[in-house]
């Protein structure tokens, strides 16, 4: 049971706590009923709010929807106004742009096409929007002036500035000292780069505006000219210059003192007067000589005398004119050669500037057009060349192949540079070098051959023949044209090999033309043998018949040997040298025969028997003096005769002495060693007139006219 106090306190404690809660309960009525009077406030100033707004925007947005429209307006205005400018522009341009026009494009050029631009908008909106307009026909009218001072102003300036290539920068582009260590590259300035860029800048508007390619024509009959004039400038300056000045340029000359240092040539340079000088020789063989005689025109060996009796020299005084025209062919031979070369180069450099000035599509047909005049006279050259060849072939100076192999082997080893330079132009312009080339083969090849058969048909005249048995003329031209040849090894192959029909030689390579050439030197050496045996025949002597051989073999062999000749026909006949040996010595004892009918009075044949101090009969006495009368006579005959006699190697006229001196010599010491002692007669000295040191002077004077 809960005591009364307890509950008492109790009671009291919740009655206070209800209370309070009351208290909150009322605090919160209130507090809601204030809440709900300042909603009611807030809405009823929210509603005039909206109210208010409703209003203004119901004012507001007719107004800027006027304004709007007043701005449109506006712009709508100021965009006919511009319009109308621009329209009104258009009716101005012919008397705005008619000064410039009409002073034309020079020293302006950029100033110019903005006046053409607006004359060619002006054209389109006449064209676009007034095509039936007097206006129209004006501004064309003027865009089309503008259009022809634009096209004069192309050839002004392309004719103006373009100039020949002088001929020591043209030398100097294509190398003219292959000698030096260094090549430094020359770069053609064709045109002066303002110049060029206005060119330019003209052609890519007459193709993108003009419509109108006569420019084009323009600019490859200006440019062709050009080309062909540096080319003909480059082969007067040689016709103008000596030789050796026209080789070298001056820029040249400076550079080579600048760099001493020089490595071999990359090819064999062709150098002028070599095979004139051998061409002058083979005319004169081939015109019968001089003043109706013929003689050997024998350029002096190594081993050999400079003076080789019937040997024939051409005298200076006789020809100063003949050389005179030699030195100037030297120089027309060179002058083409670099010719080629010069073309190539400046062909190379006018397709780079064409590049520049002509349209892609347009380029290598202009191009084919630019260099067809210059390449045309080249070829019409050639071909004038290859017509002289053939002309002196008629007339069988075969020499004239000699000028062909320097000219042919340039062209040859500049036809790669050729190719690449002319790719892309007509079929016709790529084969004319080609062309040139057969045609310089086939003439080469057909010298070649009938120089071959000249050889062997050489008639057999007894005026022709040196009396002293010298080397024959037929056999100094035979060497000298085939010494020619060493320097044209490949050409000349090649030249054979093209004449070829069988099938290794439709593929022939530089060993197949180089057995071909080798055969063909074998074959001329074989002809001349032959024609120089037909040719000793006609000596009526054994032994000058066996000098005569003796010389020519020995002529041959030593002029094999000092070239490169014998290397050249061992390709294919290894023995040639064996052969000219044996063929030597072969006359060599051929000759010593003719000594015969002088030792056989030394022999012991028909001396009869007999004791010292033994009385002889007169037969035997007889004998004795006929053998010592027989030496005697045959002694000073045969070196009266043999003395006029030649052996130009002086290795082989000291053997042929010294053999021939030991034989006679030794016997005769024998035959008189047995007649010491022998009385065949009162007057001894009327026999025995030579002592064996006198036999042996006689015989060093032998083939020796002074003494």
């Amino acid at each position: 049971m809960i005591p009364t106090e307890d509950a008492s306190a109790r009671k009291r404690k919740i009655e206070e706590k209800l209370k309070q809660e009351q208290d909150t309960l009322s605090f919160i009525r209130e507090s809601l009923e204030k809440s709900d009077q300042l909603t009611n406030g807030m809405v009823s100033i929210l509603s005039s709010f909206e109210s208010r707004l409703m209003q203004l925007e119901n004012s507001i947005i007719p107004v800027h929807k006027q304004t709007e429209n007043l701005q449109r307006l506006q712009e709508n205005v100021d965009k006919t106004l511009s319009c109308m400018d621009h329209v009104i522009s258009y009716y101005h341009v012919a008397k705005d742009t008619d000064k410039i026009i009409r002073e034309g494009p020079a020293g302006r050029l950029d100033e110019y096409l903005a006046c053409i631009a607006k004359i060619q908008k002006a054209v389109e909106y006449f064209q676009d929007n007034n095509p039936d307009s007097p206006e129209l026909n004006t501004v064309k009218a003027r865009f089309e002036k503008g259009k022809e001072l634009l096209e004069a102003e192309f050839r002004s300036l392309l004719t103006r500035y373009s100039k020949p290539v002088p001929p020591v920068l043209i030398l100097d582009a294509i190398g003219g000292d292959e000698d030096m260590e260094v090549q430094e590259d020359v770069t053609l300035e064709h045109l002066p780069e303002a110049v060029l860029q206005d060119i330019i800048c003209i052609s890519a508007w007459l193709v993108e505006y003009g419509r109108n390619q006569d420019f084009m024509n323009v600019y490859f009959q200006v440019r062709s000219s050009q080309l062909d004039r540096s080319i003909k400038g480059l082969k007067e300056h040689f016709r103008k210059n000596s030789a050796s000045s026209a080789i070298h340029s001056p820029a040249v000359q400076a550079k080579r003192k600048e760099t001493p240092t020089k490595k071999a040539p990359k090819r064999p340079v062709y150098i002028p007067g070599t095979i004139r000088k051998a061409q002058n020789l083979l005319k004169q063989y081939s015109q019968h000589g001089l003043d109706g005689k013929k003689g050997s025109n024998l350029t002096p060996l190594e081993g050999f005398d400079h003076d080789l009796r019937g040997v024939k020299h051409l005298s200076d005084d006789k020809h100063v004119t003949a050389a005179g025209k030699d030195d100037v062919l030297d120089i027309e031979i060179d002058s083409y050669i670099h010719c080629i070369s010069a073309f190539v180069k400046l062909a190379q450099s006018e397709y780079v500037l064409l590049t520049e000035i002509i349209p892609e599509h347009h380029q290598k047909k202009t191009f084919d057009s630019l260099i067809q005049e210059a390449l045309d006279n080249l070829m019409l050259e050639g071909d004038n060349i290859v017509s002289a060849a053939r002309r002196a072939i008629m007339r069988h100076d075969y020499s004239a192949v000699l000028t062909i192999f320097p000219i042919l082997r340039h062209l040859k080893q500049t036809k790669p540079d050729f190719d690449a330079t002319l790719q892309g132009t007509a079929a016709s312009t790529k084969n004319k070098l080609p062309a040139l080339i057969t045609s310089m083969e086939t003439i080469g090849a057909k010298a070649l051959e009938e120089f071959a058969d000249s050889i062997k048909n050489d008639p057999d005249k007894e005026y022709n023949m040196p009396k002293d048995g010298t080397v024959h003329e037929l056999t100094s031209n035979a060497i000298l044209f085939l010494q020619q040849l060493l320097d044209f090894q490949e050409t000349a192959g090649a030249m054979l090999a093209s004449q070829e029909s069988s099938s290794s030689a439709s593929s022939y390579s530089s060993e197949f033309s180089r057995r071909l050439l080798s055969t063909y030197i074998y074959k001329v050496l074989g002809n001349l043998q032959l024609n120089l045996s037909n040719k000793a025949k006609v000596y009526e002597d054994p032994a000058l018949r066996a000098i005569f051989l003796h010389n020519n073999y020995n002529y041959i062999l030593k002029s094999l040997e000092k070239s490169e000749l014998i290397q050249l026909v061992a390709v294919t006949h290894k023995r040639v040298e064996s052969s000219y040996r044996e063929l030597i010595e072969q006359e060599i004892q051929n000759y010593q025969r003719s000594w015969f009918k002088v030792t056989e009075n030394l022999t012991e044949r028909n001396i009869p028997a007999f004791l010292p101090g033994t009385k002889l009969k007169d037969k035997e006495r007889q004998i004795i003096k006929d053998k010592f009368k027989g030496f005697n006579d045959g002694l000073e005959e045969l070196c009266k005769i043999q003395k006029g006699w030649a052996v130009p190697d002086k290795d082989q006229r000291d053997a042929i002495r010294h053999a021939q001196k030991r034989a006679v010599s030794d016997a005769y010491k024998a035959f008189l060693q047995r007649c010491a002692n022998i009385s065949f007669t009162k007057n001894p000295e009327k026999y025995h007139r030579y002592s064996p040191e006198q036999v042996e002077v006689m015989i060093d004077r032998l083939f020796d006219t002074s003494a």
